[in-house]
């Protein structure tokens, strides 16, 4: 549940548009702190486009998005990472011919001193001990799972206030699925604030506290997580599907 009066993410009234295709109207969510939401919806409803507009990468024509109660719409990438906004894309973005280590140790702040980033490598390979394995292995070596687990890894070196996570558990073995649905699950368990699209409901259903279902890029439901696990969502699959 929540832990602050002030949301440690609000999107009010958001539209985008890619050139003259409008893909987000007037789209409205929250994210309290500590809480985990997850956006719901068949392909195409503008999940992603919410995540990838939250995060800088796309410009808003309309509305506010405002991190800890401060308006933050309208900023570049790095600027929405300095206040905090870190996501993990589907396609994971990592750098196939580097390191492991070296991959975890791009995605510290800018500005944190040696000991701090080797304090937080540290945390990082105890959470996912195969990395700390793995270390100095390449990256293009690794099976899609562990690939996955290194761009939560990357993520969590930039000490995030709100982690988005784009569809996880997308193209992943059964086993590499219930790794990242235990790790998602930790990352709750420990406090992490967290903005979910997952098309696994049951990965969803394990750990969202509310969710929001998103169709033709609006929100057309809004409703407590614990519906997610009950027999009554034909309307969540309706849309989902």
């Amino acid at each position: 549940m929540a832990r602050s009066d002030i949301p440690a993410l609000e999107v009010s009234g958001l539209s985008v548009s890619y050139g003259k295709i409008q893909v987000l109207r007037d789209t409205s969510i929250k994210v309290g702190e500590g809480e985990v939401v997850s956006l719901l919806g068949a392909n195409g409803a503008g999940k992603t486009t919410l995540i990838n507009a939250i995060s800088g990468f796309l410009m808003p024509t309309a509305g506010t998005i405002s991190v800890g109660g401060k308006r933050r719409e309208g900023r570049p990438p790095h600027e929405m990472f300095r206040a905090g906004v870190v996501q993990v894309s589907q396609g994971r973005d990592l750098f196939t011919k580097m390191t492991v280590e070296d991959n975890l140790l791009l995605g510290a702040r800018a500005g944190n001193s040696a000991t701090r980033a080797s304090a937080r490598l540290q945390e990082v390979y105890e959470r996912f001990p195969r990395l700390g394995e793995f270390r100095r292995r390449v990256v293009r070596g690794l099976s899609g799972g562990e690939q996955q687990m290194l761009a939560i890894g990357r993520a969590l070196m930039g000490e995030p206030r709100i982690l988005m996570l784009d569809e996880p558990s997308a193209g992943l073995a059964p086993r590499f699925v219930e790794q990242i649905a235990a790790i998602v699950s930790e990352l709750k368990k420990a406090g992490a604030t967290m903005l979910l699209v997952e098309q696994n409901l049951n990965l969803a259903a394990s750990v969202t506290d509310r969710f929001y279902v998103l169709r033709a890029g609006t929100v057309v439901h809004e409703e407590i997580g614990a519906s997610l696990a009950r027999e009554d969502t034909d309307f969540v699959r309706q849309y989902y599907l």
